[in-house]
């Protein structure tokens, strides 16, 4: 009998080489209780996953955002392949209800911690990619990772820095561009902890904190866009 039935049913893909689908979901961890065990762990599967998925995400901005930079596409696969986002399309697929961990990762709730679910997401990526090719690859992609996501990210801008987003709206809106002043400085030089007040024209919006000016310019501007409300 076939363990993986219910999950290829659920990604719409058959596997010619089930073990290569079982060793997607191994984790190192478990290879620690398990010595005899006859696959290796994922890791291998996971490095090459993330050069497929980064071939991937380059094509399809290549394809339908021409009119984009190149920096701009650099920005944009950084904001949709980041580990938050592989790991939510790792919960859709129900990824965590196959991994194989340790008895320890499992008591550490394993199955829901998002590094391993994001690399364990990219190991799929490549057996898909082994097993079936890459047109396979690209089309599970786009069905589970992209699906509108990577739209709302470039039609709204949010592969930018809170910063630059602050900026781009507050010269639309009001014609001028934020400024940053530090108010406050705590801490040894080694640990300095930097208070950052944004102001728009006049009016002071909100403050920031961070470990550096930069950091902390960035956390303020965060602050302005969700109370303005800006997506």
């Amino acid at each position: 009998m076939n363990p993986f039935n219910h999950f290829e049913r659920k990604i719409q893909l058959e596997f010619k080489n089930k073990k290569l689908l079982e060793n997607v979901f191994v984790h190192r961890s478990y290879l620690n209780e398990n010595k005899r065990f006859p696959l290796p762990a994922n890791e291998k599967l996971e490095f090459l996953g993330d050069s497929v998925l980064s071939l991937i995400t380059s094509m399809y901005l290549y394809r339908f955002y021409p009119q984009l930079q190149e920096g701009e596409y650099t920005e944009i696969k950084s904001a949709i392949v980041r580990t938050e986002s592989l790991a939510e399309a790792a919960k859709r697929v129900g990824i965590g209800d196959y991994l194989l961990l340790s008895k320890g990762q499992d008591r550490e709730k394993g199955r829901s911690n998002k590094n391993i679910l994001a690399d364990t997401f990219e190991a799929l990526i490549a057996a898909i990619f082994i097993d079936r090719g890459f047109n396979a690859a690209y089309s599970f992609v786009l069905k589970n990772l992209f699906d509108g996501r990577l739209e709302q990210i470039v039609d709204h801008k949010l592969y930018l820095s809170p910063k630059s987003r602050l900026q781009e709206y507050s010269q639309s809106r009001f014609k001028v561009t934020p400024t940053y002043e530090v108010v406050e400085e705590r801490g040894p030089e080694h640990l300095r902890t930097y208070k950052i007040v944004v102001k728009i024209g006049a009016k002071r919006y909100a403050t920031g904190l961070g470990n550096s000016k930069k950091e902390a310019e960035e956390s303020a501007a965060k602050t302005v866009l969700a109370k303005l409300k800006i997506v």
